[in-house]
């Protein structure tokens, strides 16, 4: 919760307006971000996110409404707004050809940091960021995480009231993703007050509180928790092998709202999960397709926020497109166990002088699959991917893309594939 939560809001807008001839890109928001908490303003592309932190950073007038930063007066006293906020875009504000430790002083002299205190505030930084090891690098050469840091590191150089983030973490891995939201929950500790906005519906778990935001207005606002339960929204897990085979049945009927696959997981939003559940265990039963187990689990801010969207004529970005009255569902059954698998690999090894990109890697992707490669910023997903497709030569191993050996049949291998 907020540090103060008896202080006045650090940020606080009400009925801001933003228009570009006859699109109101935000229409009449009213939200305010206490000291020492996090605000997420969530939505997809198109919502109206960025166009809020840039009328409260005074960036871009406003249409009409009023915003405040820090008690000050965002159309009137821009020059006293700015020495109580920082702004993080979503553009890296970063010079390539500077190091981390000269973009950290050409933003402390941007911001007039100067004495001992500058010195003993940017070793702060560094070591609060862990970007300490790293200040001799060019900016140009860091992962998109530590990029995501060093701006970071360079906007809080003066200490700010109020931190203002456009997806900030847009693009990185989930181990760059977590240590920059630890760096966020330590900042709360100095009472900064933070608004961040994302596309990230987990990212908005992590906040205090939250503000679902579709075509520029707010949709809903509060905990998490309280966002959650004032929907309704209630949602039946259905473990099973052939989870996409039931998703497609279950789809085809038209009875339930939203059908999606996760996993070996389907999950039905749905109003009376008791009922459903026992009109999902018969159907499935009479259909003849294996299942483990029905049960019924709490919402997540995603299926509140789709089930929102949909409630309000629905979003173009929304998964309400993907339910079975817009279209025939297209997606393949199961493919069968047998089945030649679309990739193999074995043993796959990439190096690159001493440095070993990709160390005996082996797997396999059945025809008709998804297969999700997961990793951090350099832990060789997109180095093993071009060696799939003929792109990279492996140092050692080998292995088949749509029948194709990967070493001596790359050309092949590109009439069959897209990247």
């Amino acid at each position: 919760m907020p540090a103060q939560a008896n202080a006045e809001p650090a940020v606080l807008a009400k009925g801001l307006t933003k228009r570009f001839g006859d699109l109101t890109a935000v229409d009449a928001l009213s939200l305010h971000v206490m000291p020492g908490e996090i605000y997420g303003l969530v939505g997809p592309d198109g919502a109206g996110k960025t166009t809020t932190l840039r009328m409260l950073s005074g960036i871009m007038a406003l249409t009409r409404g009023d915003a405040r930063i820090a008690g000050q007066d965002v159309r009137g006293d821009r020059a006293r707004v700015k020495d109580h906020l920082a702004y993080m875009s979503q553009r890296f504000g970063l010079y390539s050809d500077l190091t981390v430790q000269e973009n950290i002083d050409f933003y402390a002299d941007l911001y007039g940091v100067s004495g001992k205190g500058r010195r003993r505030r940017i070793e702060e930084l560094l070591d609060f960021s862990a970007m300490g090891p790293f200040r001799r690098r060019l900016a140009g050469r860091l992962s998109g995480g530590m990029k995501q840091k060093l701006q970071l590191v360079c906007a809080l150089i003066h200490t700010p009231r109020v931190l203002l983030l456009d997806e900030p973490t847009n693009g990185v891995d989930p181990v760059s993703r977590r240590d920059f939201w630890r760096i966020l929950t330590r900042l709360l500790k100095q009472d900064v007050s933070i608004l961040v906005t994302t596309a990230y519906l987990d990212e908005a778990e992590r906040c205090n509180r939250v503000g679902l935001l579709d075509k520029g207005r707010l949709l809903a606002e509060g905990t998490p928790d309280e966002v959650k339960a004032a929907t309704g929204a209630r949602i039946l897990s259905v473990r099973s092998p052939f989870a996409r085979e039931v998703r497609r049945r279950l789809r085809e009927t038209g009875r339930w709202e939203d059908v999606e696959v996760f996993g070996d997981n389907v999950h039905v939003l749905c109003r009376d999960t008791s009922q459903a559940k026992d009109d999902i265990r018969d159907f499935l039963e009479r259909t003849g397709i294996t299942y483990d187990e029905i049960r019924e689990q709490a919402p997540s801010l995603e299926d509140v926020f789709v089930n929102m969207i949909k409630d309000g004529g629905g979003h173009a970005g929304s998964r309400q497109a993907l339910s079975p009255n817009s279209f025939q569902d297209s997606s393949p059954p199961e493919p069968p166990a047998e089945a030649d698998p679309a990739v193999r690999v074995e043993g796959l090894t990439r190096r690159f002088g001493d440095f070993t990109a990709v160390n005996r890697v082996s797997f396999q992707v059945r025809r008709g699959e998804i297969f999700g490669f997961l990793g951090p910023n350099g832990a060789g997903k997109s180095t093993v991917i071009r060696m799939l497709c003929g792109l990279l030569s492996p140092t050692e191993g080998g292995g088949t893309v749509a029948g194709l050996d990967i070493n001596s049949q790359a050309e092949g291998i590109k009439r069959h594939i897209g990247y």
